[in-house]
């Protein structure tokens, strides 16, 4: 079983000099010598450092008081969170599902041994409450992959206790470039080896800014690839809001490739479109199901007792599915599985060699307006349409596909904001609160689609159904509020300033 905390810390440079008094730290009232502590780590990458290059470490570490399986990923400046896992000889199971978005089919084999001999020091206060932990750490280097070397250097590291303030770090930081000590220049001891102890070959090239309409669309589907690389070990670890932000990448990318088929092959990019609405499909099984449910059950709550006629809350729950705790099984295993890696390959491979048509080579300016232009000529068509219906089945139709062309809109929008600036922001923000507007009124479609179904249920099991019958009804008129807006609104719309 792997266990998650937060890890706060910063890392410096130091020489022969060692630690620097810090019984002058503000709060501090000792600082109480914990002894040496041998450390003995492998750290673990695929041949071609695919971990390392997104800032992540996987380790097995002996010595000290934490060993075990260490898995870190960056949350931001100075914190990780540290998954930990008891000491084995092979890497758990569970740490290998959270870089296999990464890793994929590659091997994950021994890069670099780290061993370090750990001065460790406790910062504690008045009340003898600890602080941080300060080590000058010794550390020797050795690249275990062919061709690598060794080194040594020795560096301090400051770690923040569990459920400490991150503002301490400051002024141990002060005390600590009082003494001429200064940050390190490497984020980890990992990155600081591989860089050390690497075979002799020529850096990357320079990075270049978007110039071209190609350009800019591949930076924002570039960035959606990584968004859902990203996320894969939070959904996995049910962290909040992953499934919902992974699938909008999903999104993202898939209307990306549909609202700039000028630019990139359609032939291409098609098929993995097709896949990325399945990818979106099973991030929605649950989340869809559970985010009506928060919605029935708070007008559920806005009930008077005296109103609430039979088990309607249990029935509810019932529907919605009773989840136990971490993301379900059914949803690792779509991770887990080969169409999901092949998914990312795919991506990958499409990013590395992009099927750019002819307009990828034009100026921006000119080229991506024209495509933001053709989708909200469609979102226009679909309202102008809906708004002329009678309410019914029909408008409901209509005002639903007008929310997803709205959404691809706003995406195409959100893509070209770079490149066309203000207007592309604008348009942006005025799609996502049309967006808002439409996405409520098709909550409240299915709101009442499954009022229907738990009401037919109750009547089949001899409850009393009034309840439902209510819901409905208060569903029903939100979805009016919404159609008798929707006029003003799209008036305001039309009348603004286009990309």
């Amino acid at each position: 079983m792997a266990d998650t905390k937060r890890e706060i810390e910063r890392k410096y440079e130091s020489d022969e000099s060692g630690l620097p008094d810090l019984t002058g730290v503000a709060g501090v009232a000792d600082v109480v010598d914990k002894g040496v502590a041998e450390l003995d780590a492998t750290y673990y990458d695929t041949a071609d450092e695919r971990l390392a290059a997104a800032s992540i470490t996987l380790r097995r570490r002996t010595g000290g008081s934490d060993a075990g399986w260490h898995l870190k990923f960056p949350v931001g400046p100075d914190a990780r969170d540290e998954i930990q896992a008891p000491l084995s000889d092979d890497l758990p199971p569970a740490l290998a599902g959270l870089v296999r978005s990464r890793v994929r089919d590659a091997e994950l084999v021994p890069v670099v041994r780290l061993r370090s001999a750990r001065d460790l020091r406790d910062l504690v206060n008045a009340d003898r409450r600890l602080l941080a932990e300060v080590s000058v750490d010794a550390v020797r280097a050795e690249r275990l992959t062919a061709g690598g070397g060794t080194a040594q250097w020795t560096e301090i590291e400051v770690e923040l206790a569990d459920g400490g303030d991150p503002e301490f770090l400051d002024k141990v930081e002060k005390r600590l470039r009082k003494a001429g000590v200064r940050p390190s220049k490497s984020a980890s001891k990992l990155a600081r080896a591989l860089k050390e102890t690497a075979p002799t070959k020529p850096g990357p090239g320079p990075v270049e800014d978007p110039e071209t309409a190609g350009d800019h669309v591949l930076a924002y589907v570039r960035a959606q690839r990584d968004a859902i690389v990203e996320l894969d070990p939070a959904v996995r670890q049910d962290a909040e809001d992953s499934v919902h932000s992974m699938r909008v990448a999903t999104r993202r990318m898939r209307s990306t490739f549909k609202s700039y088929g000028k630019i990139l092959d359609r032939t291409v990019t098609d098929p993995i479109g097709d896949e990325l609405k399945w990818l979106a499909g099973e991030l929605g099984v649950d989340r869809d199901r559970e985010v009506l449910n928060e919605r029935l059950m708070a007008a559920l709550d806005e009930v008077p007792d005296t109103l609430v006629s039979g088990p309607v809350a249990d029935r509810v729950s019932k529907w919605a599915g009773d989840r136990p705790g971490g993301a379900s099984g059914r949803l690792i295993g779509v991770l887990d599985s080969h169409r999901y890696l092949a998914l990312l390959d795919s991506l990958d491979a499409v990013l590395a060699d992009p099927p750019l048509r002819k307009a990828a080579g034009k100026d921006p300016g000119k080229t991506l307006p024209k495509a933001v232009r053709k989708d909200f000529g469609k979102v226009s068509a679909l309202v102008e349409q809906a708004l002329e219906l009678e309410p019914g089945t029909d408008r409901d139709v209509a005002i639903h596909e007008a929310r997803k062309k709205t959404k691809r809109t706003r995406y195409a929008a959100e893509a070209a904001t770079p490149a066309l600036g203000k207007p592309a922001k604008d348009l942006t923000k005025t799609m996502k609160s049309l967006q808002n507007l439409l996405g409520e009124h098709q909550d409240s479609v299915m709101a009442r689609q499954t009022l229907r179904e738990l009401s037919a249920v109750a009547h089949a099991a001899g409850e009393n159904a009034f309840t439902y019958g209510l819901l409905y009804g208060r569903e029903e008129q939100r979805a009016a509020t919404v159609e008798a807006e929707l006029p003003g609104t799209w008036k305001k719309i039309t009348g603004g300033p286009m990309v």
